[in-house]
């Protein structure tokens, strides 16, 4: 009995982890989940308990990544058609001082890696 990672669970959003979840239970895959460390440095993940099951749960795996995705897709497309897709301004008018804040930010942010470089080239002048 050897164990195999099927899914690192970082940046993973729980309701995928619940799919997943769902997907090897369907299937009669015998798996496990391991929690994240509490100072991020392990993420957890979706173990398989048995090596022998890895190439049929990776082949199921691949298909619900294409059609989370194919999901994903059709609704930024749904999202686009309905005219109701974020942008710039339109966040910008619903939250125009953290809005401004980031953008001043960016801007100070920038200054200060570029200062040195400007003085460099002031002085090569």
């Amino acid at each position: 009995m050897q164990k195999r990672l099927l899914l690192n669970l970082r940046h993973v959003p729980d309701d995928e982890i619940e799919e997943v979840l769902a997907l090897l239970e369907d299937h009669g895959i015998e798996h496990y989940l391991t929690p994240a460390g509490p100072f991020g440095i392990s993420a957890g993940g979706i173990w398989l308990r048995h090596r022998d099951d890895c190439a049929r749960a990776q082949a199921l795996f691949d298909d619900y990544q294409k059609d989370r995705a194919r999901r994903a897709r059709q609704m930024v497309d749904e999202t686009k058609a309905r005219g109701e897709q974020e942008t710039f301004w339109t966040l910008w008018r619903r939250r125009p001082w953290h809005v401004t804040g980031m953008v001043i930010l960016s801007v100070v942010i920038l200054m200060i890696f570029f200062a040195p470089m400007l003085q460099i080239a002031q002085t090569v002048r």
